[in-house]
């Protein structure tokens, strides 16, 4: 959401860095929540709180202070990890319940309703990016933003909704993390990795080599399988890292070339 808010420009586009480390916070969030009494609805609450804080914190670098992206979400990615370790005095917090044992549990077909939640929410996050006119004007925001203003559109509140939604988007992954770990774990911020080259690898699932949810979540499935095949083949994790790395390098690199050679054409 962030990327097609943001536009495609690596260093002044949109990208939210801050993402594995809000998913740390927030399970720690939850965690302790759950340890000091909180009811089960509060302490989902309060997660999701947590999530759309760290938004609220990027837009608010990236809108207000018109520090770029990529500093931006680094600086609040540092901030979360600094409040997660504060909460959890760098150990592992137990966490269980009703909602967590559910997602777990498996449902139709013999596949756990943790599958369901992905597919469910990576359904609503299509039909509001894609099929609404919020989205219709977020996806103008990142490719067009002075026509998008010329329109009337206000951009800043688009952008800043879309990092408010990775935060919220932060969250319930981070109850979903909840629930394989049975709590919260340090070490969330090595996902980083991964989630940069599923949004980026996105783009080359889509028709027009532009960010699209269902995109990120084909990219979401092949570096799924990709680091469950090392594990099965009991190969290194450095290895699953560095295949991450050149994909980004990949992708990166083949989305550049394609908008430099489309660019000439339009100059010819």
């Amino acid at each position: 959401v962030v990327l097609i808010g943001g536009g495609a420009d690596p260093l002044r586009g949109g990208l939210d860095l801050s993402v594995a480390a809000n998913l740390g916070l927030c399970a720690a969030v939850y965690a302790v929540a759950q340890r000091d009494g909180a009811a089960p609805g509060t302490a989902v609450l309060l997660t999701l709180a947590a999530g759309a804080t760290v938004g609220v914190l990027n837009a608010i670098a990236v809108i207000v202070l018109r520090i770029f992206p990529l500093l931006a979400t680094l600086t609040t990615m540092n901030l979360c990890a600094g409040f997660e370790l504060v909460l959890t005095q760098n150990t592992s917090v137990p966490a269980s319940g009703a909602l967590l044992s559910f997602l777990l549990d498996n449902g139709a077909f013999g596949v756990p309703h943790l599958a369901y939640a992905l597919l469910l929410v990576a359904a609503l996050f299509t039909v509001l990016v894609h099929y609404t006119p919020f989205g219709l004007r977020l996806r103008a925001t990142g490719a067009h933003r002075d026509a998008a203003q010329a329109a009337g559109i206000r951009t800043n509140r688009y952008v800043a909704a879309s990092y408010v939604l990775s935060g919220i988007a932060a969250a319930l992954a981070a109850l979903a993390s909840s629930a394989l770990l049975s709590g919260s774990s340090p070490g969330a911020g090595e996902n980083l990795l991964a989630t940069v080259a599923a949004a980026l690898l996105g783009v080359v699932f889509s028709r027009r080599l532009v960010p699209t949810i269902p995109g990120t979540l084909l990219a979401v499935l092949f570096i799924g399988v990709i680091s469950n095949g090392f594990q099965l083949d009991n190969v290194s994790s450095y290895w699953v890292n560095g295949v991450e790395g050149a994909l980004i390098l990949f992708v990166v690199a083949t989305t550049a070339l394609v908008r430099r050679h489309a660019g000439n054409h339009a100059h010819d």
